[in-house]
């Protein structure tokens, strides 16, 4: 394509003196990205006690943080990383990430500017909002590389993207594909759903009114009945956008994840979104409460039953050809893969949970 980069350069760094870009994505768990204001000293106050126990805490930088308050916030995110132990960067239990103003706000330079100069080494992800296409990628992409290069960072720092316009979704292959520092992608289902001009106010979850009905019944004489009561059953507005969002991810090497589920009583519902979210495919989603960080935890690790069969398939397949019969179904080659996908998460959750561990171990010698 005209004006592209040879493809040997992919790989290559932006600036003189910046890291090397990855080649592959790490697969570390995030099942919850815990959204925090770093400006609100209750919240900042709570963060060291949250080490350990949420895979991602994000100081939020964006919405929800007012205009006056957008200062005070990237400040106060500087000082919980320069003080909280074992936040972010290289081995640690708890990743740090951000989600700066978006690029057409007077903010969003200065975000990078400040976070990747003062705590770039403890920074692992930047969220970047109302992703348009490529072109925001490459933005972000380029002026990272000049600043780690002025901090003297070993390590890329990546980029995650909020899809949350329509044009965002259209071009999502390309956002995907748009450099090595891509990480993932979050489903922003309250700000699309405005810009797709949805006829919805929920952010996040169903609608009662997107439904399908039982067609009317008929009596005895084949005549159908239109005034007879009829069961309606909800339909799931997302499951387009979040399986088109899978696809991409999947085929460029990155990860995708629900976002935002506004109704924070609700926990039913906020579980129910979440697992929708997980069996077609993402790794996980945003906490935007305490309680949804248990809810994410649970929802977005395999099961011990699950874990369970994709262990006895595994080991009735032997080398993955052919196909064997297992409590009276087939499990073939297609049945491995699946099960391997199981089998690798559970063994990636089991490193730095103890408790889920604990589980999967117990489950293996039951059916050892």
């Amino acid at each position: 394509m005209s004006g592209s980069r040879s493809a040997k350069d992919f790989f290559r760094p932006l600036a003189v003196g910046a890291p090397t870009p990855l080649t592959e994505i790490p697969a570390r768990p995030s099942r919850a990205i815990h959204f925090f204001d770093p400006s609100n000293p209750k919240m900042a106050a709570k963060i060291p006690d949250l080490v350990g126990t949420v895979d991602v805490l994000l100081g939020n930088l964006e919405d929800a943080i007012k205009a006056d308050n957008k200062l005070a916030a990237r400040q106060g995110l500087v000082d919980i990383a320069q003080s909280t132990a074992r936040l972010g960067g290289p081995g640690s239990p708890t990743q740090l990430w951000t989600r700066i103003n978006s690029l057409d706000s007077p903010w969003a330079l200065e975000d990078l500017t400040t976070l990747v100069g003062e705590i770039g080494d403890r920074l692992d992800v930047v969220m970047v909002p109302k992703v348009q296409g490529a072109e925001d990628i490459h933005y972000v992409d380029r002026l990272l590389a000049q600043l780690e290069a002025k901090a003297g960072l070993d390590r890329p720092i990546l980029v995650h993207a909020i899809l949350e316009t329509a044009r965002g979704m259209v071009n999502v292959e390309e956002i995907c594909g748009a450099s090595p520092r891509m990480q993932g992608l979050s489903l922003g289902p309250a700000d699309l759903a405005a810009d797709r001009r949805m006829k919805t106010t929920r952010v996040g979850g169903g609608h009662p009114g997107y439904l399908v009905r039982q067609d009317p019944p008929q009596n005895e004489l084949g005549v159908t009945d239109l005034e007879a009561p009829r069961s309606t059953y909800q339909q799931d507005l997302w499951h387009y956008t979040i399986a088109r969002m899978v696809d991409a991810c999947a085929m460029h090497g990155i990860y995708p994840y629900y976002g935002p589920f506004g109704d924070i009583a609700d926990v039913v519902a906020c579980e129910d979104q979440f697992r929708n979210a997980f069996l077609l495919g993402c790794v996980g989603t945003w906490s935007l409460h305490p309680k949804q960080i248990a809810i994410a935890n649970k929802v977005f690790s395999p099961s011990v039953e699950d874990v369970a069969h994709a262990r006895r398939v595994a080991a009735a397949m032997g080398d993955g050809t052919g196909a064997v019969m297992l409590d009276g179904k087939m499990e073939d080659d297609a049945s491995l893969k699946q099960c391997l996908v199981m089998v690798e998460l559970a063994e990636q959750l089991a490193a730095i949970d103890p408790e889920l561990k604990k589980a999967y171990d117990a489950i293996e010698e039951q059916t050892a």
